[in-house]
C-alpha cells in the first residue's frame, strides 16, 4: 500500500481528489491532505510518504515553488491540474508524472506503475548503500568510508597521507596523488579516521603517523614519505612526541 499526501488550496478538489485515489486503486492509501501549502511544507518536514500529489494553482504558493522549498526530496511528486499547458513544465520541475482533473483511471494506474518504480529504485540504492557500510564496518579487515559525490569510497589506511582543512570543507590527500574534496569540517573528517593511524597535529591538518618520514623538532614541521611538509602547532607538540 503506497501512503501518499493531498496539497490543493480548494478542500473540494482535496476530497474529489482524496476520493478519486482511494476508489480508483487499493494500491494507495492518503495519509495526510493539506489546502495549506506551509501546513503541508512543515508535515512533510518530518514525514516522508511514498508520494506526494500537489496541485499547481494554489494562491499563496504554486505547485512549483512548493517543489522548490521542498527540503525533502526523497518521494515521487505527481502534479494535479486541470491545465494540460502545465504538463510539460511539471516534469522539469522534478515531479514524475501529472494527472489531469477529473483523473482517468488508466492515467493513475499509469502513474501508480511509476511512482512504484520510482520507489523500488530509490530503495535498493539506498539498501546497497546501508548493507556496504554495515558490511565494512563489521568486517575484520575494516576500511575508511568516505561519502562524496553521490558515491560511497572504502580507503585502507595506507591510501591516506593527510587531511587538510579549508573552513567548512576539507581535502584528503591520497598516496597515489588523488584528493578527495569534502563538504565536512576537519572535526567530521577526524571522526571518520581510526585513532591508532591518524593524529591532529593542527587545527588544519591531520596526518597518517606511518607516512612520517622525518620531524624536524626546530622548525615544528613532520615531513611526511611524499615529501609533504606538515607544521606541528605547539599545543598538539607535546601529545604528539608522546605518541611518537
Amino acid at each position: 500500500m503506497l501512503e501518499a499526501v493531498i496539497v490543493d488550496d480548494e478542500i473540494k478538489a482535496l476530497q474529489s481528489l482524496s476520493w478519486e485515489l482511494t476508489n480508483f486503486s487499493d494500491e494507495i492509501n492518503v495519509v495526510a491532505s493539506f489546502t495549506d501549502p506551509f501546513e503541508a511544507l512543515d508535515h512533510l518536514e518530518k514525514n516522508s510518504p511514498d508520494c506526494l500529489f500537489l496541485d499547481i494553482e494554489m494562491p499563496t504558493m504554486d505547485g512549483f515553488q512548493f517543489i522548490q522549498k521542498l527540503s525533502n526530496k526523497n518521494f515521487p511528486v505527481v502534479i494535479t491540474t486541470a491545465y494540460n499547458q502545465y504538463a510539460i513544465k511539471a516534469l522539469k520541475n522534478e515531479a514524475i508524472d501529472y494527472l489531469l482533473k477529473p483523473i482517468d483511471t488508466d492515467d493513475l494506474k499509469d502513474t501508480i506503475t511509476k511512482i512504484r518504480k520510482y520507489n523500488a529504485k530509490n530503495f535498493t540504492a539506498e539498501r546497497l548503500e546501508k548493507i556496504l557500510i554495515n558490511f565494512n564496518s563489521s568486517s575484520l579487515h575494516k576500511k575508511i568510508t568516505i561519502n562524496t559525490d553521490g558515491k560511497l569510497l572504502f580507503l585502507e589506511s595506507d591510501d591516506i597521507l593527510y587531511a587538510e582543512s579549508d573552513g567548512n570543507y576539507s581535502t584528503i590527500y591520497l598516496a597515489d596523488g588523488q584528493k578527495i574534496v569534502l563538504t565536512k569540517k576537519l572535526k567530521e573528517v577526524n571522526e571518520l579516521l581510526p585513532q591508532d593511524y591518524f593524529f591532529r597535529i593542527h587545527n588544519s591538518y591531520i596526518i597518517n603517523l606511518n607516512k612520517i618520514k622525518e620531524f624536524l623538532k626546530t622548525d615544528g614541521y613532520v615531513v611526511l614519505q611524499s615529501n609533504h611538509k606538515i607544521p606541528v602547532s605547539r599545543q598538539k607538540k607535546s601529545d604528539f612526541l608522546d605518541l611518537l
